[in-house]
């Protein structure tokens, strides 16, 4: 099928745009359900599970550590605080850049 896009208005443009993008995730969602199909019939067929293949549920996922980082800076008017450079700027540090400190000034 053949569409003549030349004729076609802007509306009428984006309206076949997003039809094309809903059928290609369509066709996508299709193509990965018979993959999966296709891979469980072969596992099956050898006489194995899907957890000897790929391990249980969370094996598949990597976890982090969640650990704590070394700090980095040190506030000059209150050495009990530290910043790692991680994440959202403590106030003291954007205070002390907006007084005219360096970042390297303020490095342990």
């Amino acid at each position: 099928m053949a569409v003549d896009i030349k004729n076609l208005n802007h509306n009428q443009l984006n309206d076949l745009i997003s039809k094309a993008q809903v059928r290609q995730q369509e066709l996508r969602k299709e193509k990965v359900s018979k993959l999966r199909e296709k891979i469980h019939a072969l596992i099956k067929a050898e006489g194995f599970s899907v957890e000897d293949i790929f391990g249980g549920a969370r094996a598949g996922k990597a976890r982090r550590s969640g650990g704590t980082v070394a700090p980095k800076y040190r506030n000059p008017a209150n050495p009990e605080q530290m910043w790692s450079g991680r994440g959202k700027r403590p106030r003291w540090f954007n205070d002390a850049l907006k007084a005219g400190k360096k970042e390297k000034d303020l490095a342990i």
